[in-house]
């Protein structure tokens, strides 16, 4: 990890943290009193985390998320379980990836979740429902933003947005896969979330371009919050092309997305269930480490 006192402009020596873990994805986040926190993908099959409380100057060794249970998706698109971290302004910490361990036999992924307090200690896994378990539908590539203006306390709990892509039915082939994203939020920081919002697609997967690991779509997508409450997001849609040159271009919605209320708000998020998926963890990154 190297820091900047100056906006970028020089940066100091890399300081590995303690047992020098390895993984990728790192996403630093600060908390109010400057700790901070970094959630990544270990290339141990789990979301860890280490943290600095002096301001980089050391970090701590990996402490556990979560294990990883991954379902490798369908038309050999290019994705893996990288973290989307975002903090509130109680400085508590979320992190979301894609996840298979809720679904009968591993079949598809969901968007799941943990949050911390303190970056050492983390909540049990919660499914988010943009969906019904079993319902073959396969998410993956979260983009997960918090309001940070929105506390976790009152009850009312802190803003959050999720953007996310997904195949409405998951077992397709690289001729039937069709791609779509979508955007779910939470008024109360995940205990309930609104139905989903469709935001673009149907893809072929034809039409994204393809690196030496598959059709891409970028291995993150962004969720952010403005000044005014609402989130707004960005990412690539591939459109019907002719010959070999592709027509993927970035967009965005056209007006900022809403945070549902909590009556609308009515899908419970639960971590009922979590021994029914299998998946594969540290395996899936094989290629990622040549």
């Amino acid at each position: 990890m190297s820091t900047s006192s100056d906006g970028g402009n020089t940066w100091s020596v890399p300081v590995s943290p303690a047992g020098n873990p390895k993984g990728l994805g790192g996403q630093p986040v600060v908390q109010p009193d400057g700790t901070v926190i970094v959630p990544f993908e270990s290339l141990k099959g789990k979301i860890g985390a280490f943290r600095s409380t002096d301001g980089g100057a050391t970090w701590s060794k990996e402490f556990s998320v979560s294990k990883i249970r991954f379902h490798p998706n369908s038309g050999g698109l290019r994705t893996s379980p990288l973290p989307s971290a975002e903090i509130d302004a109680d400085g508590n910490v979320y992190v979301a990836w894609e996840d298979c361990r809720f679904e009968p036999k591993c079949t598809a992924n969901d968007i799941v979740f943990s949050t911390s307090g303190d970056g050492v200690n983390w909540s049990a896994v919660q499914r988010i429902p943009i969906d019904t378990v079993g319902s073959g539908v396969d998410h993956f590539i979260p983009g997960l933003a918090v309001d940070p203006a929105t506390p976790a306390t009152p009850a009312s709990g802190a803003h959050l947005a999720l953007t996310y892509y997904f195949y409405p039915n998951g077992a397709c082939t690289v001729a039937t896969c069709r791609l779509d994203v979508g955007f779910v939020s939470s008024p109360n920081g995940g205990a309930t979330w609104s139905a989903s919002t469709p935001l673009a697609g149907p893809m072929s997967l034809t039409d994204i371009a393809a690196t030496s690991q598959g059709p891409m779509v970028g291995d993150y997508i962004s969720t952010s919050f403005n000044g005014t409450g609402t989130a707004a997001t960005v990412f690539p849609i591939g459109k019907p092309h002719a010959g070999s040159v592709f027509d993927e271009g970035m967009w965005a919605p056209t007006t900022p997305l809403p945070v549902a209320s909590a009556a609308q708000a009515t899908r419970h998020a639960s971590s009922a269930g979590t021994a029914r998926g299998r998946g594969v963890g540290a395996a899936h990154h094989a290629i990622r480490r040549r």
